[in-house]
């Protein structure tokens, strides 16, 4: 009986085991990511630079009229500014001044202060002021090199700040140097006064010192030779005098002022 055979038993091959995953990266430190960031916002901020090539192709050439109109400018600014130093020079070597106006002499008259029949003594009310003032006005010409000449002529007479007569004047025309003395007649004729005004009026006859105010406005035209210039001039006088019926000027105290 041949021998039983054993069967041989065959190897089993290793079964491959899977990789284990790799660890997943560090994040970067804090620091580096801000920078990160913030190099990638200036990145965005900036604006694209254009190129030499893409300047010199966009240039285009200035319109004439562009460059006649800037030389007409130009122009005007030079000539302005000649202008502005020939008049500095010339005011200079004249130093124009402006006319005087002054009081030389007046007399007053009359004043007389009537209070309405129907105004009781307690009662608020007006009181009628009627007057006769004679004012002889100076009115001259300082300048040694200008004429002028006034267009406009008014004067006009006050007590404290209320207007109680007024008389305007003809034009007239002054060489330079030259003066002349106007007669002003100023009559008051019903002129109704608060009673504070005709107390106080009554006090300074009583006192023997009654105080005016005159104001003269005039447009003068002055003549240079080459040119001429319109403007205005206010003239202030600031007299006493006594009482009427032959009062006469205690005082005076004038001054003058110009507007353009």
């Amino acid at each position: 009986m041949p021998p039983l055979s054993t069967p041989t038993q065959t190897p089993l091959a290793p079964k491959p085991t899977k990789p284990p995953p790799p660890h997943p990266p560090l994040p970067p430190p804090p620091a580096a990511m801000a920078a990160a960031a913030a190099a990638a916002m200036a990145e965005e901020e900036l604006p694209l630079r254009p190129s030499k090539h893409q300047l010199l192709r966009h240039r285009r050439r200035t319109n004439p009229l562009v460059w006649c109109f800037a030389i007409l400018c130009f122009l005007f600014s030079l000539l302005l500014i000649f202008a502005g130093i020939l008049i500095l020079v010339v005011f200079l070597l004249i130093k124009p001044r402006n006319p005087q106006f002054h009081a030389s002499a007046a007399s007053l008259n009359g004043i007389y202060i009537d209070s309405p029949p129907t105004l009781a003594p307690s009662a608020p009310g007006y009181y009628y002021l009627n007057g006769d003032l004679t004012l002889l006005a100076n009115i001259s010409n300082p300048n040694p090199h200008i004429d002028v000449a006034f267009r406009y002529l008014s004067v006009e007479l006050y007590f404290r700040d209320r207007l109680i007569a007024a008389q305007g004047l003809a034009p007239f025309a002054q060489r330079r140097g030259e003066a002349r003395v106007a007669s002003l007649h100023m009559v008051t004729s019903e002129v109704g006064l608060p009673r504070e005004l005709a107390a106080a009026m009554a006090e300074e006859v009583r006192r023997g010192r009654v105080s005016y105010i005159v104001r003269g406005t005039f447009k003068v035209r002055a003549s240079l030779g080459f040119g001429h210039l319109t403007y205005w001039v206010y003239g202030r006088c600031d007299i006493d005098l006594s009482p009427p019926p032959s009062g006469v000027l205690l005082a005076s105290s004038c001054s003058t002022k110009h507007s353009f």
